[in-house]
């Protein structure tokens, strides 16, 4: 089986910051399943379903993003999965808008709700997909926190649409491809941007 969760917050006022990216790939891969149900339960909004012999549930914790380990512990433990079985899809400042990586295991980062996953788990050799949301030209709570103008929203769909199917890939045991895929398309893409930039920049000399 697996779980994959995606990182945000609750609330319609944060429904399309940059820190829902987690939630709104869960959505996406809600849909590419030919689903849009969820259900409460374990401390999230659930949509359980099958990708062919796997069992799949789909989950948001409704925690607030630095308590989201609360909603990550519960979920393994009900589900009884292993540390390999769960997918943690969330926003990363580290990473150029739009660029993906896949990585087995690793830290937190900068993540708060990363850091109360592997608080609350005690381990942290599971699946996490990251998706670029840039650095913060200004104050940090203000740029997760903010809604991405029209260019960033742009290549973040494009992004979280990968993600989703990278997902589905790991899903259907094809990590190393969905990391040769997705991790290379993330790597394309900030070459675009520093030669768009570059381009901008000889254009204002």
């Amino acid at each position: 089986m697996f779980i994959v969760l995606g990182l945000g917050n609750p609330g319609r006022e944060y429904a399309s910051t940059r820190h829902n990216i987690g939630f709104m790939t869960v959505d996406l891969l809600c849909e590419k399943y030919g689903r849009t149900d969820y259900k409460s339960a374990h401390r999230s909004l659930l949509c359980e379903l099958r990708d062919g012999a796997q069992r799949v549930v789909l989950a948001k914790p409704m925690t607030f993003m630095n308590l989201s380990g609360f909603a990550a512990a519960e979920l393994m433990n009900w589900y009884k999965a292993e540390h390999n079985e769960l997918i943690v899809i969330y926003d990363d400042i580290d990473l150029p808008v739009g660029a993906i990586r896949i990585r087995e295991k690793g830290s937190s980062g900068s993540h708060n709700g990363m850091k109360s996953i592997i608080y609350q788990l005690g381990f942290d050799d599971f699946i996490r997909i990251r998706v670029g949301i840039g650095k913060a030209s200004g104050e940090l709570t203000s740029h997760v926190l903010g809604t991405p103008p029209k260019e960033e929203r742009e290549l973040l769909a494009k992004a979280m649409h990968d993600a989703a199917d990278a997902c589905r890939l790991i899903i259907g045991g094809e990590l190393k491809r969905a990391q040769e895929l997705y991790n290379k398309k993330g790597k394309t893409l900030n070459k675009e941007k520093a030669a768009e930039a570059a381009s901008e920049a000889v254009s204002d000399d």
